[in-house]
């Protein structure tokens, strides 16, 4: 381990500008926001894109017109009813309209005809196949580097927003193949910036750059209130091409300013890229080193791996039911329109991001002070990110219609999930920086099958049933999976760096000594 004093003349000797490290974490935070705008663009779309007033009901059935259930005689109209179909001015601002008008082709007017189930399936097929791709990403980007990884995953799974809108107006199957193939190809992303971080980042600076990684929630944080505005003044379509707009624009940025290591940048500072070097020591494989074989048995059979699995599983499980779900259930439960609906449900992943960033901060800083070991502080964290969290999750389920008391708390435990950088994802890293990508592949593959399980489960409960009870129960499972999970990672888990992260490692040097030696012991043998 290099000491301390060691980078200090690296760094009072003269002012490096803006470095190549605080590029790379701008790029990844707005690349991860772009990777979850296009995951929660029909959390959004969809509310204004469904016929609320489809369903033959009874005059004396129960609907929901405000913060409560009330009795209300069907010949009187939902205040839910979607105004932006019955605008018809609004058809010239969707090039789908325009398009299916001049072709002559009929469509639903009105809004589609979609049943919570048919919804359920649109909103949690995005995850059906994202679970399939994580491992695979990880492997890519340990074999091939992150750059090209993390740029086709985003732009590819951008560009189909652009096909999107139009199937939606044939067959509700055709926007959830969609989805299915733009969550594939998404997969990718995120196991892949391990690897980026493990190279590029110093171990005392992880937490922080992790940070970055909460551009996730900054995704949709901005995407759900503005695209929100975006459907209120023009049309829904446009919460999808306003994404792959954004993806083509980010892609363009990341292929010029990223490369895979301090090594191959050639725009670095030297006195940077030595700092970088010297701090991460040996515990990175250099480029100038043979790929080393995965320790897999290893891997597969370390507790630390499985534990950070379970812990992820509890907290995405959360994150994703009311990223996905928020503002159907403030729209519906709580009456608000769509435009007050997406800022309701956009403002806690702001403050995400915010605590994400205090978090690091905090972390990094008694890493540095030797305050804390590193497993107590990754425990630490996790203790705020899922047993505070979920604590805060129950006392929102309970909130009723209470729509002060529902904000309050599910802000609250959205910022405390914050907390995750500084635990789970810093210590994924932590336990092996050579094979992060490969261990966050193993954690994503668990941990994002609740994407298209909770969907699933909110659209079982919430059949014909949008009520408040059917709310609390959904969000109380989401609780006691996070506090058990959280639980278990706390009493259990060791974020130390693993033995497996280090196999033996040929250099090419050694391989052409090797060789030269062999040549000598050969030509011996003949004489």
């Amino acid at each position: 381990m290099v000491s301390k004093s060691a980078f200090k003349p690296i760094e009072k000797e003269g002012k490096i500008g803006f470095k190549a490290r605080n590029v790379l974490w701008y790029l990844t935070f707005s690349g991860f926001a772009i990777n979850y705008m296009i995951r929660v663009n029909v959390s959004i779309a969809i509310v204004d894109m469904i016929d609320t007033n489809f369903k033959k009901l009874s005059s004396e059935k129960k609907v929901v017109t405000s913060e409560c259930i009330v009795e209300q005689n069907l010949t009187t109209t939902p205040e839910l009813n979607n105004k932006s179909y019955l605008e018809d001015n609004l058809k010239y601002v969707s090039i789908e309209r325009r398009l299916l008008d001049f072709l002559g082709v009929e469509y639903e007017r009105d809004g589609f005809k979609w049943d919570e189930h048919q919804q359920s399936h649109v909103l949690g097929s995005f995850y059906w196949l994202h679970w399939l791709t994580q491992l695979p990403g990880g492997i890519l980007a340990t074999k091939y580097g992150t750059k090209y990884i993390f740029l086709f995953s985003n732009l590819f799974a951008c560009l189909l927003c652009i096909i999107m809108p139009i199937s939606c107006y044939f067959n509700y199957r055709w926007m959830t193949f969609l989805r299915v193939i733009q969550g594939f190809i998404a997969g990718f992303a995120w196991p892949a910036m391990n690897s980026l971080t493990s190279k590029w980042i110093p171990p005392n600076e992880r937490s922080k750059f992790i940070s970055s990684y909460q551009g996730s929630s900054i995704g949709v944080a901005i995407s759900l209130p503005i695209l929100g505005y975006i459907i209120k003044i023009s049309s829904w379509e446009w919460a999808f091409h306003s994404c792959a707009i954004c993806g083509v624009i980010w892609s363009i940025c990341w292929l010029y300013y990223v490369y895979d290591s301090p090594e191959n940048h050639p725009r670095i500072h030297p006195k940077e890229k030595e700092y970088i070097l010297k701090s991460l020591g040996s515990s990175v494989i250099r480029s100038d080193e043979k790929k080393i074989e995965t320790p897999w048995k290893e891997i597969l059979t370390s507790k630390p791996v499985w534990i950070h699995s379970l812990a992820q599983w509890g907290g995405i499980w959360g994150i994703f039911t009311i990223m996905t779900q928020a503002p159907t259930y403030f729209r519906f439960i709580h009456g608000w329109g769509i435009e007050m609906a997406g800022i309701l449900s956009g403002f806690p992943h702001l403050l995400r991001v915010t605590f994400a960033i205090l978090f690091s901060l905090a972390g990094d800083y008694i890493l540095s002070k030797n305050m804390m070991t590193r497993s107590n502080l990754r425990k630490l964290a996790t203790f705020f990110s899922l047993i505070v969290n979920g604590l805060a999750v129950i006392c929102f389920a309970l909130s009723g219609c209470n729509v002060v008391s529902a904000v309050f708390f599910l802000t609250f435990s959205l910022a405390m999930h914050g907390a995750v950088s500084t635990g789970v994802l810093a210590s994924i890293v932590d336990i092996s920086p050579n094979f992060s990508s490969i261990t966050l592949g193993i954690v994503s593959t668990v941990s994002i099958m609740t994407g298209f399980v909770s969907p699933i489960v909110v659209g079982y409960i919430t059949f014909e049933n949008q009520s408040v009870q059917a709310w609390q129960y959904i969000f109380l499972i989401c609780a006691a999976k996070q506090l058990f999970c959280g639980t278990i990672f706390i009493l259990f888990n060791d974020s130390s760096l693993q033995s497996w992260n280090n196999p033996k490692i040929e250099t090419t040097q050694n391989i052409k000594e090797m060789k030269a030696l062999n040549v000598d012991i050969e030509e011996k043998n003949d004489e």
